[in-house]
């Protein structure tokens, strides 16, 4: 590893380390933390040892902190990297999330670790981490942060990703976060699109490690995913983690092990759906491909008005594309194949996302509407398989946005275009 440095400063005149910053830009820092940065960007510093561009950098990080990385945002001396760093830096939810399945062992590396928030997490079930990271600034604010989180164990080292892994002898985890940008800037996603090309040295990944965690973009189709993994020579895909935080979802992660031989054991991949909520609970639902229901065409042989429920899966559950077999474990009722919405004559209390009552249906019939909108002057609209937009159809029923009615807009085989009147029950 001769050619690789250790930790390489950076030589701009710009502050790196806390340590290096005057007392004048720490005072500003600290007396300005709660200020709109770019209002004090406007206004500069009446003081011009006051080095300016980074203490605007390090406000505005430690703002963005306080709810992505909670946990750092209160340690005092984090040093926080240029935006861009920041906003592609995985929030402390889905970090943490990554910490439950890494496991333990002897050695992780992160071969494209960035700002650090995601080796810092996963490394602490291991008794040492070594940090690989190109980008030099990235290398020094990751070495001195380290340090003041007191993680000691971890090694930060300058350098190419793939070169490190080419000289690697043996780890118990290897994790990569590849690059989704191209040279342009153009966003990427397919694996083959992304920086390193995953697919060319994942072999030699599974040679190196016990296990593979890939952290891939949420724009990907897993099965796709599965199948371009698998179709390497000694890859395995174990498990898939469809990572949502509050229903939004974020990313992709791929556990991959080597598979030397062919067996009846290797035919199944587990897919985990995961929504993490901001009060700390989770929805989970975990299903085996090998008994993955397709989406059959369904048929409504039943009676909307003998339903009480909507049920709207959560994103990851969306991403997944298990609705059938959704339905089967809870025992609602799909209302289409293409609608992903679900019914049911009592409710579910533990189905993984949001739960409505409904309080009317109606068609799209111009009378029915308007009794059934009758006293309503705002609404949440969602459509499903429906075919006007949100705006269309809020300009149609001249209704506000917003307020505690929800109206799900979506086409039932025999039945034509519907609209369910709700309303949300709150979790508990």
């Amino acid at each position: 590893m001769k050619n690789l440095l250790l930790l390489v400063k950076n030589s701009n005149k710009t502050t790196i380390f806390a340590g290096e910053m005057n007392q004048v830009t720490r005072d500003f820092i600290r007396e300005h933390a709660e200020e709109d940065v770019r209002q004090l960007a406007l206004r500069g510093a009446k003081d011009l040892e006051v080095d300016l561009t980074y203490a605007l950098e390090q406000i505005a990080g430690r703002q963005m902190a306080k709810t992505k990385i909670p946990s750092w945002a209160a340690v005092e001396d984090i040093i926080y990297p240029p935006h861009l760093s920041m906003e592609q830096c995985s929030s402390e939810q889905t970090a943490r999330y990554k910490t439950s399945i890494a496991g333990k062992g002897a050695l992780v590396v992160d071969l494209t670790a960035g700002f650090g928030v995601d080796m810092a997490f996963i490394s602490q079930g291991f008794q040492r981490a070594v940090h690989v990271e190109r980008q030099d600034q990235l290398c020094a604010i990751s070495s001195e942060n380290y340090k003041r989180l007191g993680l000691h164990h971890i090694e930060v080292v300058c350098g190419d990703g793939v070169e490190y892994l080419h000289q690697l002898d043996h780890a118990d985890l290897i994790f990569l976060d590849p690059a989704r940008r191209d040279e342009h800037g153009s966003r990427t996603y397919g694996i083959a699109d992304c920086t390193p090309n995953v697919l060319e040295i994942l072999d030699e990944m599974v040679e190196k490690a016990d296990r593979v965690l890939l952290k891939l973009s949420p724009m990907l189709d897993w099965r796709k995913a599965v199948a371009d993994i698998c179709d390497k020579r000694y890859a395995h895909v174990n498990a898939v983690h469809i990572v949502s935080v509050d229903n939004e979802c974020k990313e992709l992660l791929v556990e991959v092990r080597s598979e030397e031989v062919k067996s009846e054991k290797f035919s199944t991949t587990k897919v985990v759906c995961v929504n993490l909520l901001s009060g700390g609970s989770m929805e989970r639902f975990t299903f085996d491909t090998v008994g993955l229901v397709p989406n059959s065409a369904l048929t409504f042989h039943f009676s909307l008005f003998t339903f009480h429920f909507l049920f709207e899966p959560n994103a990851s559950i969306m991403k997944a594309g298990c609705f059938e077999l959704l339905a089967q474990r809870f025992g609602a009722k799909q209302l289409d194949t293409n609608s992903h919405l679900f019914v049911s004559d009592t409710d579910i209390p533990d189905f993984p996302g949001r739960r409505f009552i409904i309080e009317r249906t109606t068609s799209m019939n111009k009378r029915e509407l308007k009794a059934a909108l009758e006293g309503i002057e705002s609404a949440n609209i969602t459509v499903r398989n429906f075919p006007m937009s949100v705006a269309e159809l809020r300009k149609k029923l001249k209704l506000k946005d917003g307020g505690d009615v929800f109206i799900f807009a979506t086409t039932v085989a025999n039945e034509g275009h519907i609209l369910f009147i709700c309303h949300k029950i709150q979790r508990l």
